[in-house]
């Protein structure tokens, strides 16, 4: 027991600087993926089906297709065209926003096509423009609803991070790999790092419980 925990100690200072990268991971994901995702709801809400057909398209494709794939073809694919190199960290961040934001652009395009479409009307007959409507009566309301849903991708994307160990991204179950190669062994770092992830997500969980009270109340 004493070799076990001695074991974990001398990882601690590892295994906390990979929790921060998966933090660090996750809410870039979640930031630029709603970026993104605001852009290509909006894209596939055009009432031109031409132009609304590039944005059908990435959404089937990165909903389509597995996250570890698409890890992959940035790493090796994407970022060395653009940089010249691969970086761990960058086509992590990369590759999660890109998988987000087809997520995030549906739960958007959900939340704005459950409000009311009477609101626009009201808004429109007082002068308003529909680009005025959407930013004023629409968007406000759309938002409210998809805090929760949006809090639900993160805690995902906290999980779905791990994937980002497989291109030598140090966050933590990269670390858990090292040190399992290290010791050879199997149930020491992994259990550990279940636990962390299992405290990041719960506190998210908790968060997330704690919005939707809010908002009910509101």
């Amino acid at each position: 027991m004493q070799s076990v925990i001695h074991l974990i100690t001398s990882y601690l200072p590892f295994f906390w600087s990979g929790t921060l990268l998966t933090i660090a991971f996750s809410l870039s994901g979640v930031v630029f993926g709603t970026i993104l995702g605001l852009g290509i709801c909006f894209g596939k809400m055009l009432n031109n089906k031409y132009l609304r057909f590039p944005f059908i398209c990435y959404i089937t494709f990165f909903r389509g297709t597995p996250l570890f794939v698409q890890i992959l073809l940035v790493h090796f694919g994407l970022v060395p065209l653009i940089l010249g190199q691969s970086n761990g960290i960058v086509a992590g961040i990369v590759a999660l926003s890109l998988n987000e934001a087809a997520y995030i652009a549906e739960v958007f395009r959900a939340g704005i096509q459950s409000i009311d479409g009477g609101q626009t009307e009201a808004a429109r007959s007082l002068g308003m423009s529909q680009r005025q409507a959407m930013r004023y009566i629409v968007l406000p309301q759309a938002v409210r609803r998809v805090l929760p849903p949006m809090g639900n991708e993160f805690i995902s994307l906290i999980k779905d991070s791990s994937l980002v160990s497989a291109i030598a991204a140090p966050e933590l179950t990269y670390w858990a790999q090292a040190m399992g190669a290290q010791y050879s062994i199997v149930w020491t770092p992994y259990l550990t790092i279940s636990f962390i992830y299992l405290i990041l997500t719960l506190t998210m969980s908790f968060f997330v419980s704690f919005l939707e009270r809010r908002m009910a109340t509101k």
